[in-house]
């Protein structure tokens, strides 16, 4: 009776497993597509999901140097990025793209897109990719990048390279501060379509770093009217806002007549020297690759270096 029992229950053991086994199913055994991870973003709108490794960038707005600066693929840009000459080597891969335009950037697929607060079709743009949208100015111009590098999951490079900025504007700002005098005044002004405009401390053209970082002085006239960060100036008043030193923001392109005036001729700074001419189109935007052509420039303009 043993002899036989040995067997039926080795036999039983064998049965049990192989009930156990699930049935053949080729839909089980194919390989599961690996779904591209997330993060959460806190968003101004509130959190969203947003690719954790984005591949696929495009940005309607003015932070294409801010994603470009982290190393992230741009795949489609606003025009005034792609005027910026600056931009022209490092984003040449990219397309030119509006936020009316969403043929040309479902075409582009991309995995994230950034904005500002006034970009258009924002609730059909986030059927393309998530879409985030910044407020200009919400935020000084440092921990805006830093955002951007959250957004991207890049916030360690972004929080280095503005610890570092920092050191070496406010370094600059202690040097020219020794050549031309703690009460020295400068003044940021630009011609931008037959319109003479003064800056204040946070609307782009080197004002963040002049003001904000290298604690230079601009003119109390300046200070009362640029509330809103910039004034509309006529010729006429031009010297009233004329600092000791002036930084230009020239499109050599446009009617700079106003040069030949003897109005302008015979402001201060014009006669002493003491106006320093840069590039307006690629001098606007306030992200890393222009902060630090900006920061270049006012080096070797007041230091010659």
């Amino acid at each position: 009776m043993k002899k036989l029992i040995l067997p039926l229950l080795l036999c039983l053991l064998v049965l049990s497993a192989c009930g156990n086994q699930a049935p053949a199913n080729k839909e089980a055994e194919a390989p599961k597509e690996a779904q591209p991870s997330t993060i959460t973003y806190q968003s101004e709108s509130g959190p969203v999901q947003v690719p954790a490794d984005p591949q696929r960038v495009i940005v309607l707005g003015s932070f294409a140097g801010n994603v470009e600066a982290l190393g992230v693929n741009l795949v489609g840009v606003d025009t005034w990025t792609m005027k910026n000459p600056r931009f022209a080597e490092k984003m040449k891969d990219a397309a030119e793209v509006s936020d009316e335009n969403l043929e040309k950037i479902i075409e582009l697929k991309p995995d994230l897109i950034i904005g500002l607060s006034n970009t258009k079709n924002v609730e059909n743009l986030n059927k393309i990719a998530p879409t985030i949208t910044y407020t200009y100015g919400k935020v000084d111009y440092l921990t805006q990048h830093i955002e951007i590098g959250k957004l991207l999951n890049k916030e360690k490079e972004a929080r280095a390279w503005v610890d570092d900025f920092k050191k070496r504007s406010q370094e600059a700002g202690n040097e020219i501060k020794a050549k031309i005098g703690e009460n020295a005044t400068v003044s940021v002004i630009e011609n931008f379509d037959k319109q003479l405009y003064v800056y204040g401390d946070n609307w782009g053209r080197g004002t963040e770093i002049l003001y904000q970082e290298m604690k230079l002085n601009m003119p109390d006239k300046v200070k009362d009217m640029t509330k809103e960060g910039y004034y509309a100036l006529s010729t006429e008043v031009l010297s009233q806002y004329a600092g000791d030193y002036v930084i230009l923001s020239k499109n050599k392109e446009a009617d700079n007549s106003f040069q030949q005036t003897e109005t302008y001729k015979n402001i201060p700074a014009v006669k002493n020297n003491r106006v320093y001419e840069a590039n307006m189109m690629e001098f606007y935007f306030n992200d890393p690759l222009t902060l630090e052509l900006q920061l270049d420039f006012f080096i070797k303009s007041f230091l010659g270096k």
